[in-house]
């Protein structure tokens, strides 16, 4: 079945496409799967993990929200997904690679979305594309790590910042990102009340459309012809301009905002990292195994980046809030 599948992938997808069959590999060599490629089996290890799971209780942009609707670190991932897949289809891409990627590039995130990533990156050396590579890495699997392919880490490393990724299917997922996220925050806010549809900047609405659906649409499309025409990754200017004029909107008008609670993080995060960085026999010991080749500090900023919101605020109250007595 996996020779089939890697016959088809050289007849379908085009020149560009990274193939399965052609892959430069594991940093640990292993038999081949019958009956999946790697890029398959890439995208099977990555969903079994403990750190893919714990996504649907990892914040996105609103810290506790109370609603059923708003949008998780998981339910993110998921659109990125479907986004990236769509766009390597119409190019005749490696839709399995840009799924693995896709599906791993955040694993790395913090509790408390942005504002986790921002304290952490103050008491240690953090970014969470790096953070998420070294999940997979290193972290899963008692410290073993998934052992992913070579395209596949490249992939979840340069989702973001100015590092390319070193394949199209890699370079898709970062704009797929940018898609997800300025059209699913827009969407979060509005049903937040931090803002209504009349707030959102009118410039960009009219290249890219008046709602939710219209907008991805948009920039999926151009995206789509951009790579037939080009043969290249990207967007054309008008998109890509309207797109980045939403994004500033976000940062101005409503990510400060929907982080009320930020001091509190701050302060919650701290001292999590404080307490276990002077009691560091205390973490687990699928940390504990990485203690004498990273350091105490490093191995406590895995612990925490780990962590759900619900699992930090439960730590924290175990750790420093009194217990009740029960007097008779």
């Amino acid at each position: 079945m996996r020779e089939w599948l890697e016959q088809r992938e050289r007849e379908m997808l085009c020149d560009r496409a990274s193939l399965a069959s052609e892959s430069r590999g594991r940093q640990i060599p292993i038999p081949p799967c019958p009956n999946r490629t790697c890029f398959q089996r890439d995208r099977d290890r990555i969903i079994h993990t403990k750190a893919f799971r714990r996504l649907s209780h990892k914040t996105q942009v609103f810290i506790s929200p109370e609603g059923d609707h708003y949008r998780d670190r998981l339910t993110h991932t998921l659109e990125v997904a479907q986004i990236a897949r769509t766009i390597a289809r119409s190019l005749r891409l490696n839709e399995d690679l840009t799924e693995a990627i896709s599906l791993g590039h955040d694993l790395g995130h913090t509790p408390f979305g942005h504002t986790g990533e921002r304290v952490l990156g103050t008491l240690c050396t953090f970014r969470h594309n790096e953070q998420s590579l070294r999940v997979v890495d290193h972290l899963e699997r008692s410290g073993q790590g998934l052992n992913l392919s070579w395209e596949v880490r490249d992939g979840i490393v340069c989702h973001t910042g100015s590092r390319k990724a070193s394949t199209p299917e890699g370079r898709i997922v970062h704009y797929a990102d940018r898609i997800a996220y300025i059209n699913h925050d827009i969407d979060d806010a509005i049903r937040a009340g931090l803002i209504v549809e009349a707030d959102l900047p009118q410039r960009p609405l009219a290249v890219l459309g008046y709602t939710h659906g219209d907008r991805i649409d948009t920039m999926v499309s151009d995206m789509i012809r951009y790579g037939l025409e080009q043969q290249d990754i990207g967007m054309y200017d008008e998109v890509h301009e309207a797109m980045m004029q939403l994004r500033t909107f976000l940062f101005e008008s409503v990510y400060g905002r929907a982080n009320g609670d930020i001091d509190k993080v701050t302060h919650l995060i701290t001292a999590l990292f404080d307490y276990f960085l002077a009691h560091i026999e205390e973490l687990p010991e699928d940390y504990q195994v990485n203690r004498e080749r990273d350091g105490d500090r490093r191995i406590v900023c895995d612990y925490i980046a780990g962590m759900t919101d619900r699992f930090a605020v439960a730590k924290y109250t175990e750790l420093f809030i009194p217990k009740s007595w029960n007097i008779k």
